[in-house]
């Protein structure tokens, strides 16, 4: 039964706008007349020259957002301004800021801020393969880890159970709450069962030992025992853990390697490596835990981390231009 008028599907504003623009009549094109024209009209080409004024034509105005987009710090600048707390609200979600500023707490763990152990970060790794959207998906996260839910061990999840796992979902107003809850139960046991060395192990040690520290049959383990983890999940597993395990390390998924190209970084992982190397003494480093080594990658992380929470929030173009020196007019 063809539709009526009335159930119509309506065009989306953004769309009603662009078929708009493409059916305007340029400016200076010849308008279609509907009288009959007169002999003497015929003989007159359609196209009358316009009239010409000898005052020049003003330049096209540059929008501040176009001109931000054209300013290239040097590297070194927007390294260390990627790692300075500066740049954090501008890899947050909007939610995440309010939620810090509404608890008045500093110390709330993040995945944007915080150090997370191997568990936790392949907890955060199954919520993320999820399709949520990073706003949901960090929100879940922040929920989670908190208070009052506290899901840090595995010991913690199993001891819980689904139920509570879920309201924490509930809670953060995610999507696939259901299908979450039951990977992350899943995990705990797997962790417990297969990749680790008891209900409170955090680091899952085991799962270097049994894959000789070798990142690519480690991937592997991980695949074959944790329920949801694909090819995404490792991806962001491998991003995250470089700093504990150096075998995994230097590594940058595509996801990543995008963001570094909007900022105008390297999009290699072994030439951002090479970068931070290079110039190790001008980089402000000084908060990084660890041994030089240990330090070298957890700066690399950041970075990466940094680079990929711009880009999914669309400030790529703002961090440059915060990252630039100040002219006399700023």
């Amino acid at each position: 039964m063809p539709a009526t008028k009335a159930n119509a599907p309506v065009a989306k504003p953004d769309q009603q706008e662009i078929d708009s623009q493409k059916h305007d009549i340029p400016k200076g094109s010849t308008q279609v007349n509907s009288k009959p024209n007169s002999k003497k009209s015929s003989a007159i080409p359609s196209k009358r020259k316009a009239k010409t004024n000898n005052v020049p034509a003003k330049a096209p105005r540059r929008s501040a957002r176009s001109a931000a987009a054209q300013i290239q710090p040097d590297p070194v600048r927007l390294i260390n301004h990627l790692l300075s707390p500066n740049s954090l609200d501008s890899c947050r979600p909007k939610d995440e800021i309010e939620d810090i500023k509404s608890r008045g707490r500093s110390d709330l763990r993040t995945y944007s801020s915080s150090t997370f152990s191997p568990f936790e970060e392949l907890m955060c790794a199954v919520i993320l393969s999820r399709p949520i959207s990073h706003g949901l998906g960090l929100r879940s996260i922040r929920t989670l880890l908190n208070e009052p839910y506290q899901f840090t061990t595995p010991k913690r999840i199993r001891e819980a159970g689904f139920e509570p796992v879920r309201k924490a979902l509930d809670e953060a107003c995610t999507q696939h709450r259901q299908k979450t809850a039951e990977e992350l139960v899943l995990l705990a046991d797997a962790v417990v069962d297969h990749l680790g060395d008891g209900d409170e192990d955090v680091r899952l040690e085991r799962v270097r030992r049994e894959c000789d520290h070798d990142w690519e049959k480690e991937k592997e383990m991980l695949k074959k025992y944790v329920k949801g983890l694909g090819k995404t999940g490792l991806d962001i597993f491998g991003r995250r853990i470089q700093a504990p395990w150096p075998e995994s390390y230097p590594f940058a998924d595509q996801r990543t390697l995008s963001g570094l190209q909007k900022l105008g970084l390297p999009d290699n992982a072994e030439e951002l490596q090479k970068l931070l190397e290079n110039h190790w003494t001008e980089l402000n480093v000084e908060g990084f835990e660890g041994n030089e080594d240990e330090r070298k990658r957890r700066v690399f992380v950041q970075v990466l981390e940094r680079a990929v929470g711009v880009d999914l929030e669309g400030n790529a173009d703002a961090v440059r231009a915060e990252a630039a020196p100040r002219t006399k007019n700023d």
